[in-house]
């Protein structure tokens, strides 16, 4: 390899994992329960919706693991689903990705950040919250990349400590619900009910981030190894933490104070530690989801760079400063979500970003599919393990999902969809002021099948 391109090379298979831990822990898994109480008040079907959210990110894992070993340059599913389907398609799961992808979500663990710091100090409004905590990080990591991965790496461990201290206090708490984890009369039923299948997509917004190594594999080290090591470990570890931690709090607080509320952390730390412990602890989730905004906006630039790299029409967004950071990229990335914040609410945004993610992730899957079927001799370092089972497991969740939200969510539903057409719009459109442009992307296939 390259001595330029070995230095570009500077994420360890640790702060990879980070940035993975980071971008999954954090708004789900904090507000999700209070949405779900409304449709679901039992406490097994509860405790399998994250199992099942945990098993399909899981397989979701082992899939982009192939996929990214096997392709391992930035930009997540613009870069892959570009190279393995069609570029109209890729633009559009990169659009996709970089707005409703990582903005969004930048924005609502901002505005659960706002929620939880505005419980304990009143004196502050979520919005001020929000917008301050998503200007510090888009000047920190749009600035300087040592500090920015520092932070990163710090965070996230301060991230996973506050919850394995929250989960050991109220497994020991003294006045528990008294709740029964095994299933009961009617507990199918609710597995099968739209209900359930909608609460699936605020659990799969919760795991989001589970494929986030791949949006930055060009700057892993030792990709082909480290991109599946990170994705898979990850995935694991924070599906275990998740059904602990929903469990605790369905073990520490009544359903009814939790229903229809987004700080159901702060509620059920009411109750483990008290008013004033509960004050501390939302200082200390207000920490965790810190690092979730600061996972987000540090990703989410880099699949704008590499678009802006094979699109001469959006060509400024891959500029860079002298440490390879691309600050136009950063600049767009806060002015949508600017957009986001002032422009909808938390549950809208929550929707249709997690329905926009599924459609985009399950392409992706498909494309494992499409590329052995294609190119049975490529250079697969990692293959997906239970391969076709475990794709195949993936997808027909999802469609699963799909069927039950666009059924029960409209709205929000032709909106995720509608994000989609407006993309594959504005592909179309460009390729027109694209100088070059069919030759920039014959360019562009002839570098990733070398990659």
């Amino acid at each position: 390899m390259p001595s330029s391109q070995n230095s570009k090379r500077h994420i360890s298979v640790w702060t990879a994992s980070a940035f993975v831990i980071s971008c999954m822990i954090g708004t789900g898994v904090f507000t999700s329960l209070g949405f779900q109480l409304q449709d679901i008040q039992s406490v097994f079907p509860l405790l399998i919706l994250w199992i099942i959210g945990g098993i399909t990110a899981l397989f979701g894992a082992l899939t982009y693991s192939e996929l990214a070993a096997a392709l391992p340059r930035s930009g997540g599913e613009y870069h892959l689903l570009s190279r393995i389907i069609h570029p109209a398609i890729g633009f559009v799961g990169g659009l996709v990705s970089s707005t409703v992808g990582f903005a969004a979500p930048a924005v609502l663990a901002a505005m659960a950040l706002g929620n939880y710091l505005s419980a304990v100090f009143i004196q502050f409004t979520p919005t001020m919250v929000a917008v301050i905590a998503l200007i510090f990080f888009h000047l920190l990591h749009g600035i300087s990349l040592k500090y920015g991965t520092l932070f990163q790496d710090g965070a996230t461990a301060v991230k996973i400590g506050l919850i394995l201290i929250f989960i050991f206090a109220g497994l020991w708490i003294a006045n528990p619900q008294e709740i029964y984890i095994f299933p009961k009369p009617g507990d199918m039923a609710l597995i099968l009910s739209p209900g359930f299948a909608v609460s699936l997509v605020w659990v799969s917004y919760a795991y989001t981030g589970w494929n986030s190594t791949v949006y930055i594999a060009g700057e892993v080290k030792n990709p082909k190894q480290n991109i599946s090591r990170s994705l898979l470990l990850s995935t694991g570890f924070v599906m275990i933490l998740y059904v602990l931690l929903n469990y605790v709090f369905l073990y520490a607080a009544p359903m009814e104070a939790m229903e229809g509320k987004v700080e159901v952390g702060y509620v059920a730390s009411i109750r483990i530690f008290g008013e004033l412990g509960a004050d501390i602890i939302g200082i200390g989730i207000s920490i965790l989801l810190v690092s979730t905004v600061s996972s987000y906006v540090y990703i989410g630039p880099r699949i704008l760079q590499v678009m802006g790299e094979d699109h001469s029409y959006i060509g400024f967004l891959a500029k860079k400063n002298d440490q390879g950071i691309p600050v136009n990229s950063f600049l767009l990335q806060f002015v949508i979500s600017m957009l986001f914040i002032l422009s909808s609410s938390f549950e809208q945004v929550l929707l249709y970003t997690g329905i926009s993610l599924i459609l985009s992730t399950t392409a992706t899957v498909i494309g494992v599919f499409v590329l052995r079927n294609r190119e049975p001799e490529l250079d697969r370092p990692y293959k997906a393990w239970g391969y076709p089972w475990t794709p195949g497991i993936f997808i027909l969740v999802n469609l699963w999902i799909l069927f039950y939200t666009f059924k029960e969510q409209p709205f929000e539903s032709f909106i995720g969809l509608g994000i989609f057409g407006a993309s594959m719009g504005v592909y179309y459109i460009g390729k027109k002021f694209n100088k070059g442009g069919m030759n920039n992307e014959h360019k562009n296939k002839t570098i990733l099948r070398r990659s």
